[in-house]
Parts: C-alpha cells; sequence; structure tokens
C-alpha cells in the first residue's frame, strides 16, 4: 500500500518547481505551495522576518512534503476518509483546500447520504463516505475523481484566464484535467474527442 509520504512526493512532484504565473490567482508557487500559504501559516523559509517570494524560492521539496502532511492531511482529518479515497482527496486538498472537501460532500449528497457542503471532514461527512464506500466501493473512487475533473472545467467555464490549465495550447487537455484523470479509472478518462466537445465553447 503507498505510504501518505508516498503520495505527499508525489504530490510535490506533479506541482513541479517554482512559477509566478500572472494568471494564477495563488500567487508565486513552489511544489504546489503558494505565497499565500506560507504567510498563512507563518512559515518563514530563509528566517529573514518577512515571508515573500524569495521564501517561495526557498523552500525545498523536503519542506512542500512536510507542509502537505501536516497542513492538508493530518490538520483536515483526511486520514479518517475510507483508505482508497484519500489519494484523491488529500491531492484536490492540496490543489483547492476545503474545496475538496465540498466536491465530496456534494457527490455524497448527491448518491443519498447527505451532509452539509461545509468543507470540514466532520462525522457527518466521515459517516457518510463510509456508508457510500461500503455501498459502492468499486465506483466511489471513480466518482469523486469526476466530481474532480467537472469542478475544473466549471472553474475554466466561469474565468477565461484559468482555462490554459484545463486545455493545452494544442487542444488537448491541460494540467488541472489530467490531474483529476490519474485518480480515474481509464474506461472513465474522456477521449480527445470528448474533451474537444466539452471545451469547444471557449472558443
Amino acid at each position: 500500500m503507498t505510504s501518505v509520504t508516498d503520495i505527499a512526493t508525489e504530490i510535490v512532484a506533479r506541482e513541479g518547481g517554482f512559477v509566478n504565473d500572472p494568471d494564477d490567482p495563488g500567487g508565486a508557487t513552489n511544489f504546489g505551495v503558494t505565497i499565500h500559504t506560507l504567510r498563512r501559516l507563518g512559515i518563514d523559509v530563509n528566517r529573514d522576518t518577512r515571508i515573500d517570494v524569495a521564501d517561495v524560492k526557498a523552500l525545498t521539496r523536503t519542506q512542500a512534503v512536510d507542509i502537505y502532511l501536516e497542513h492538508y492531511y493530518k490538520r483536515p482529518g483526511i486520514a479518517a476518509l475510507p483508505e482508497p479515497l484519500q489519494a484523491s482527496v488529500f491531492d484536490m486538498y492540496v490543489n483547492a483546500g476545503a474545496n475538496a472537501v465540498k466536491i465530496l460532500q456534494r457527490l455524497l449528497t448527491d448518491m443519498g447520504y447527505p451532509c452539509d457542503p461545509d468543507g470540514v471532514l466532520g462525522p457527518q461527512t466521515i459517516r457518510a463516505a463510509e456508508t457510500a464506500y461500503e455501498a459502492a466501493p468499486a465506483h466511489l473512487v471513480d466518482a469523486y475523481g469526476i466530481a474532480r475533473r467537472n469542478y475544473y472545467y466549471a472553474l475554466a467555464d466561469a474565468r477565461p484566464a484559468s482555462r490554459k490549465y484545463a486545455r493545452r495550447r494544442d487542444g488537448g487537455k491541460g494540467g488541472w484535467i489530467t490531474r483529476a484523470e490519474e485518480f480515474i479509472s481509464p474506461k472513465y478518462r474522456l477521449t480527445a474527442a470528448q474533451h474537444a466537445a466539452r471545451v469547444a465553447a471557449w472558443g
């Protein structure tokens, strides 16, 4: 079984190194950790009494893994979810914060296991996830991955500047979509034609 540390290491590898894309609301980012995250957590990487872009650049892979494990896995309580679901929710939490849990909560409600979409993994959500997994062990992880993919497409629908994350310049699937589909069984991944049809309205 893949350990949570292995999953965090994979996330860091997937996120890549330092970028400062003006179209990214997260701002300067390194290994997926944004400057806003460092400021929110009070992490002064280079210990110069201020948290700025230099701290983002100075962040190491090991520090990024530690941040993910503590603040995106342990503190949100992802370990309480059914084990097969944890990797996808963890990966999404790194990418979208509490929205990762809200996506799950809305999915569970749609499946007939109501829970408030408050973004918190409390007892109600944990029970709903456990019950849903017991009822559909072969489908819940895929269903969540598909919900993630739909979330990304909807973000790009609403924000044209974000479309480059969902669709490459050549029209293929962008990083957001391929990221979600890593956690979806191949039979549920969109074909190139299906993806093209989904984004056709973007022009």
